[in-house]
């Protein structure tokens, strides 16, 4: 391209690119990008003119190229797909006619901040950098599948709204990034695609607005993050997908709103981090699914619980905050997968890494209970019998009142009525107290129960003594034998 088919304002671009130079059309430091698309010649570079001088520009002796321009209105299509830049790209204050185009194509650093673009098509883009579009709004489908990133992708208070696109409007899926993802603030109507993701720095959404009611509006399947997601302080409407995601440090909704009533708000069945946090959140509007998720830290506070929740097989190392055992039970009774056995081991298994072993007993006895309802009802009216008596064996001291209450009716009956000497030569003194521990106790003999033998009903009395000490007393020795062995 001549330097004579140039208009002003391209030519002033022209001679600034070689020296590295920014040129800078804008009038006042606030004024609204968007209404660019009414900007006169004075401030318009044609998209052609801009891929001549990236693929074919001037170069400066001891200098080092560079595109930097601001507040201008870009003409035409942006084409540079398959091309290599080796110059920086900085087009910010930018108003875009048209969806530039960088797919497969391999550039320094791109900056696309505080612009106004269409769209952005940029599938297997490499930037050796960093991409910057920082505060950008963009009015079309951003596709940034397949690109690899070597540094940060900067995306914080920019602004993603299509609302004709039929396809996510964030398109990240299968991307690299060597650093981190930065999108504070970022505003979006639509899904966000993260599946097949890799960030090797941490992922930050705090603050951010994302919106696709009945929908997916982040789905990050098979993610990989190095470092920590961060939703904190954001406003989700419609699901977030993490399944079988692997995140390194925290996932942290604190302060967050997930809703998607009528469906799951959170689905991260399958997925392994080191930390989930959920806390200081208004209730989560829809289910969350957990299954078979492994977590080491589960920072999960009861108020924040959904109505619906789904744990089969989820394993965690550590739960917090220290909660009664009765409100972490409501957690197990909501769950959409009816009764799960292991939701109930690994709640009692958290109370006993921290030493709170009462806590432990009554989330095993709540698990008794729960499987007395899936029962028929001869196997329920046993279980009810248990937990009256002995409490599943989960209360001891139960049993020993029992015993003692068995003792004393016992030695009243054969003290008022005593049953007959079998042998009155050799009988010893009889005891009515001694005589029922005889019944009572399975091992323990005092030499009663051999020399004496009551009749009629005193008999069936002597019959049930035996039945429910030899019950009860096991009971005894086998609530002694767990507590014992766990200290």
């Amino acid at each position: 391209m001549e330097i004579n088919d140039l208009t002003p304002a391209e030519e002033q671009v022209w001679r600034a690119f070689p020296l590295g130079e920014s040129v800078d059309f804008r009038t006042a430091a606030d004024e609204d990008v968007a209404l660019g698309a009414g900007w006169g010649p004075e401030r318009s570079v044609r998209a052609h003119v801009l891929r001549a001088l990236l693929l074919n520009g001037p170069q400066e002796a001891g200098e080092i190229a560079s595109l930097s321009l601001a507040g201008a209105r870009i003409t035409g299509r942006l084409d540079l797909q398959y091309a290599t830049i080796d110059q920086p790209v900085r087009l910010r204050y930018c108003h875009f006619d048209d969806v530039p185009r960088f797919y497969a194509s391999r550039l320094r650093e791109l900056n696309f901040g505080d612009s106004v673009l269409p769209g952005l098509t940029a599938h297997a883009m490499r930037v050796d950098g960093v991409l910057r579009l920082t505060r950008s709004r963009f009015r079309g489908v951003v596709r940034l599948a397949g690109a690899k990133i070597a540094g940060s992708l900067f995306m914080e208070g920019s602004e993603i709204i299509a609302p004709d696109a039929e396809e996510p409007v964030l398109q990240l899926n299968q991307a690299a990034v060597g650093d981190d993802l930065r999108a504070t603030g970022l505003r979006t109507r639509g899904q966000i695609r993260l599946s097949g993701a890799s960030v090797a720095g941490s992922v930050n959404f705090n603050t951010v607005d994302f919106r696709n009611p009945g929908g997916s509006a982040v789905d990050a399947e098979v993610l990989v993050v190095e470092g920590n997601f961060l939703l904190r302080e954001a406003r989700v409407e419609g699901w977030v997908g993490l399944r079988g995601a692997r995140i390194s440090g925290r996932l942290d909704l604190s302060y967050t709103s997930l809703s998607n009533p009528g469906g799951s708000a959170l689905l991260a069945s399958s997925t392994t981090m080191g930390e989930l946090w959920l806390r200081e959140s208004p209730p989560v509007q829809g289910g969350v699914v957990l299954r078979n998720a492994q977590i080491d830290v589960l920072l999960l506070e009861p108020k924040v619980l959904p109505e619906q929740v789904f744990l089969t097989s989820l394993a965690y190392t550590s739960l917090i905050p220290h909660e009664t055992a009765e409100r972490r039970l409501t957690m197990l009774e909501r769950d959409g997968d009816g009764y799960v056995p292991h939701a109930y081991e690994e709640l009692a298994a958290a109370y006993r890494r921290v030493g709170d072993d009462q806590a432990a007993r009554r989330v095993q006895l709540a698990k008794q209970r729960r499987v007395r309802g899936t029962r028929p009802w001869y196997g329920r009216v046993w279980g009810y019998v248990q937990d009256a008596t002995v409490g599943y064996g989960f209360r001891p001291l139960r049993a020993c009142a029992w015993l003692l209450s068995l003792l004393a009716i016992g030695s009243l009956a054969y003290g008022l009525h005593h049953p007959h000497a079998l042998k009155a030569s050799e009988a010893p003194h009889f005891n009515p107290v001694f005589y029922t521990l005889d019944l009572l106790l399975p091992v323990i003999s005092f030499g009663q129960e051999e020399a004496f033998a009551p009749d009629g009903w005193y008999q069936y009395l002597a019959y049930a003594l035996i039945i429910t000490g030899w019950i009860l007393a096991t009971t005894v020795v086998t609530g002694v034998t767990r507590t014992v062995s766990r200290q």
